[in-house]
């Protein structure tokens, strides 16, 4: 089913892949308790065409044998306490300690399954352009995703692969710093430049050196032909929470939406999108979407106006609670 999906993908952009180079690849996955999945992870990994020269797990003191597993598939795992763990901090910390002589560093998720064996090849191909400082790759939605969480994949990740550039801010706006570390490719050199990852941010630090890369004078590319299986079907409160973090870190960096623009119109756009899919797959779920949209606008004008809120209620409305702490 899987091989099906994938044979409809088409781009605009051909992709001749280079010879293998001797640059030099890590991978970094952040990891807390992984769950069944894992197992599809490490499997698909394995039986991707390139391969990094490391490949390292940050492992959030997991207790379900996840850490036995990636070491059982070759990766070395990296222990830190679950307390200390920052979605900018960490990744950075990984990044000077593993990858600091490295030529391009790659992030995944732990519930992120490659594809097929040449998604990893795909996607690191796309810094073959000098221009591009950083990559992603397309997300499919799992077998098991619920309407609501295909059609989040299918509208932020189409099958066309484009470049974003600080020129092209004036059309796209906020989306023109896009990029998801779910599955992304980051050229070392271009990073430091930019000055890494963001310390101590509740979420988005993929966004936040995306927006410093293109200041820079780099291209984000989108790598439509590298994919990933990655969706969450979250619920109603979770989707509450998502969006206050996302309120919460456009009010801790508010130059990102002065520099941008704001989410407004980007916003339509989905929900426009989202009702017409419903309509035609599961017009059930019409009252439900609604529900959702009317709470994901609240959470996040709450997230915008966090600082008149105690820390207790913001933990409460958070899904990143260890943020609180």
């Amino acid at each position: 089913m899987r091989e099906s999906r994938l044979s409809k993908n088409t781009h605009n952009h051909p992709l001749v892949l280079p010879e293998p180079s001797a640059r030099r690849l890590v991978l970094l996955v952040p990891v807390c308790n992984p769950g069944p999945r894992w197992h599809d992870f490490l499997q698909a990994l394995q039986a991707q065409n390139l391969q990094p020269q490391l490949g390292v797990v940050i492992d959030s003191a997991s207790d379900d044998g996840a850490p036995a597993a990636a070491k059982a598939a070759g990766l070395v795992v990296h222990r830190i306490d679950r307390a200390t763990f920052n979605h900018g901090t960490t990744r950075q910390q990984a990044v000077d300690q593993f990858a600091a002589d490295a030529d391009v560093v790659v992030f995944l998720t732990q519930d992120a399954v490659l594809a097929d064996p040449m998604a990893l090849k795909h996607l690191v191909a796309a810094l073959d352009d000098p221009q591009v400082g950083a990559a992603y790759g397309r997300q499919m939605p799992h077998p098991d995703a619920t309407p609501v969480a295909a059609h989040a994949r299918l509208f932020n990740y189409p099958t066309t692969s484009h470049h974003r550039r600080w020129v092209d801010v004036p059309e796209f706006g906020i989306k023109t710093c896009f990029l998801s570390n779910t599955f992304a490719a980051y050229r070392v050199k271009a990073m430091r430049e930019a000055g890494g990852f963001p310390a101590q941010v509740i979420l988005g630090e993929d966004m936040h050196l995306a927006a410093r890369l293109l200041k820079a004078g780099h291209a984000i590319r989108y790598q439509a032909q590298a994919v990933v299986y990655h969706s969450h079907n979250y619920s109603m409160l979770a989707e509450f929470r998502r969006y206050f973090d996302t309120g919460v870190f456009h009010a801790k960096h508010p130059w990102l939406l002065q520099d941008f623009g704001g989410a407004g119109r980007e916003g339509l756009q989905f929900v426009r999108s989202e009702m017409l899919y419903m309509l035609k797959h599961a017009p059930w779920l019409l009252p439900e979407v609604a529900c959702r949209t009317a709470l994901k606008a609240l959470g996040y004008r709450l997230g915008r106006g966090h600082e008149s809120l105690s820390k207790r209620m913001c933990s409460r409305f958070s899904m990143h609670k260890g943020y609180w702490v």
